[in-house]
């Protein structure tokens, strides 16, 4: 299969609202279509970021004119949006999503997509280098697949639990070597240690047989 991996920065309702609050998402894509020369995108999103900053993040994006409907569950949201400009626009079924979209801090989208059919990739790549001055095509090969996202409901964490499980990836926490502790984590966030050790234990408890089970 071509794999290609590439990663762009375009004026969007998102990107533009990860880099004024400082929030990273993980992205799934659900379904586009057209109307009235309009893109609709129906997509799921998981925020990452400081739970202030996320409360701000979505009463702005609420606001929104592009926006037509917002769901959320704690740092979950699904959205449905309208644009006349958007990279999806000219996805086709041939192409697959073989990890989800990360929008960074910065507005920065990478995407990390395939194809049986190398015409079709380059298609793609090329269409939204014409359209989008900020891109840079990362990789783009002929490999098998090693890793594959497959979307899947994870548990039921509470906010406490989402936000030191995230804070201890982002800070390096699962990093071999690593590059903080728990000590170090624990005072980010103004918890003692042994509350932070709790609520991170809790956590991979809920985590690890969701992400191993195969039944």
């Amino acid at each position: 299969m071509w794999i290609a991996k590439i990663k762009y920065k375009h004026d969007c309702i998102l990107g533009n609202r990860c880099e004024k609050f400082k929030i990273n998402l993980q992205s799934v894509i659900l379904s586009i279509f057209k109307d009235k020369g309009k893109i609709i995108t129906s997509s799921m999103h998981h925020l990452i970021g400081n739970t202030k900053e996320i409360e701000k993040f979505i009463k702005d994006l609420k606001k929104d004119k592009n926006v037509i409907k917002v769901e959320r569950k704690k740092n979950a949201f699904f959205l449905l949006e309208k644009a006349k400009v958007k990279a999806i626009k000219f996805y086709t079924p041939k192409i697959i999503f073989i990890k989800p979209v990360l929008i960074d801090d910065k507005g920065h989208e990478t995407w990390e997509i395939g194809s049986w059919e190398k015409e079709e990739l380059s298609k793609f790549i090329k269409l939204v280098r014409n359209q989008i001055k900020d891109f840079k095509l990362l990789k783009f090969i002929n490999s098998k697949i090693d890793d594959v996202f497959f979307p899947k409901l994870m548990p039921n964490l509470t906010l406490k639990q989402q936000e030191v499980i995230e804070l201890a990836i982002r800070e390096g926490y699962y990093t071999h070597p690593r590059k903080t502790n728990l000590r170090k984590l624990s005072k980010i966030l103004g918890l003692s240690l042994s509350t932070y050790q709790q609520h991170l234990r809790i956590a991979e408890n809920k985590l690890m047989p969701n992400l191993f089970s195969y039944i």
